[in-house]
């Protein structure tokens, strides 16, 4: 009976994405990045729930993009000091777990892995980035 709408919604949220990330300065894009990942996560983790693997495949391998070429990709690790390095670290550590969660079918270091992102993702949407007036 809704099966129509479902186009129109996942329309919608595609379009609003693309309008969040338009918008977006590079502090609020990284926040975009952070619940992206913790959102795919999600999604694995009820794919596996469901006992729908295919699902799982992809909310995983859309999880592992973002940390990967997205958050992992932008660190500066030359300028950008001992904070840099560990949190290239810490997405390594969460590329590697999502890995070991895709091949177990492993609910449970998808958690672990939501947990590591959720405490960065509020520290990161708590900074409120200065303005330089020009």
């Amino acid at each position: 009976m809704f099966a129509p709408y479902k186009s129109h919604a996942n329309a919608y949220s595609n379009v609003h994405a693309e309008t969040s990330v338009q918008g977006a300065d590079p502090h609020q894009l990284v926040g975009l990045l952070l619940d992206g990942a913790i959102g795919a996560i999600a999604s694995a983790v009820s794919a596996i729930e469901r006992g729908d693997i295919p699902a799982k495949g992809r909310a995983i391998s859309r999880a592992v993009g973002i940390v990967d070429e997205g958050l992992r990709g932008a660190l500066n690790l030359q300028n950008g000091g001992q904070v840099a390095v560990t949190l290239h670290d810490l997405y390594s550590c969460v590329l590697l777990r999502l890995t070991q969660a895709n091949l177990a079918n492993d609910s449970a270091r998808l958690r672990e892995c939501s947990e590591l992102l959720a405490p960065l993702r509020d520290a990161w949407n708590a900074i409120k980035p200065q303005r330089i007036a020009a």
